[in-house]
């Protein structure tokens, strides 16, 4: 999502480099190095870091949609689903386990935006068969829209449990934030075996700032008990 980056009440940063910024662009991935955050007194927080601004690429979403009609190419007819609104249609597409959902304004004959759900890297096989993490960009004015969101729950109604990337904009905190209301939402480390530990709702400061603390959402039909013993997530005590 394109959106300020601001920092948690009681914390300072500084802005990401460009270099460090174009590698999360281009890997999306969850490997930028970790800033120490300043001490507060202790408290319990409900927030991932929120540093990362993801700016669309100059003529990203057009060359995208133009892809999507012009026929030999790998977008071109691809499976079509519904969204929330007629006005938009999803354009899906599988490649390598990692999913790919492209969202067409149909009336404006336009892209508004994209969503890649990634493979967590960092876990086991088992777990990586029921998780992935999703990064999304749109175009600002399709933001706030409740389309990413349609988006995250078409793949979460269909029993796919999210986690989220170490670090998030501002944008995907609120975008999780609203989902955590209509489906369960946990907090998960993950381990040096590859494996999930579930640390609860909500943990304390000195848990946040480990890049290896992560969101969670359960997809439909989970309980957290049940997610645990099919991916051998450890559970407290």
């Amino acid at each position: 999502m394109t959106c300020l980056a601001l920092a948690p009440a009681g914390h300072s940063f500084a802005a990401p480099s460009f270099s460090t910024l174009l590698r999360h662009l281009r890997h999306l991935s969850d490997t930028l190095a970790h800033r120490a955050l300043p001490r507060c007194a202790p408290r319990h927080v409900t927030e991932l870091r929120i540093d990362v601004m993801q700016p669309l690429v100059e003529g990203e979403l057009e060359a995208i949609h133009e892809r999507l009609y012009q026929p030999g190419n790998k977008l071109h007819g691809l499976e079509r689903r519904p969204l929330h609104d007629p006005q938009f249609q999803l354009h899906w597409r599988e490649a390598d386990g990692e999913w790919f959902a492209y969202v067409e304004d149909m009336e404006r004959r336009c892209l508004a935006g994209y969503t890649v759900f990634n493979r967590l890297v960092e876990v086991d096989k088992r777990t990586d068969r029921r998780v992935r993490s999703p990064h999304s960009r749109f175009a600002p004015h399709y933001q706030r829209r409740g389309i990413a969101s349609a988006v995250y729950r078409s793949v979460l109604d269909k029993g796919t449990c999210l986690v989220s990337g170490a670090r998030q904009s501002p944008g995907a905190h609120g975008l999780w934030n609203h989902l955590a209301r209509s489906y369960d939402g946990r907090y998960v480390g993950i381990a040096d075996s590859k494996s999930l530990i579930h640390l609860g709702r909500n943990v304390p400061d000195d848990v946040m700032d480990r890049l290896s603390t992560r969101r969670m959402l359960l997809g439909a039909g989970w309980t957290v008990e049940s997610f645990a013993q099919a991916v051998r997530m450890q559970l407290p005590g």
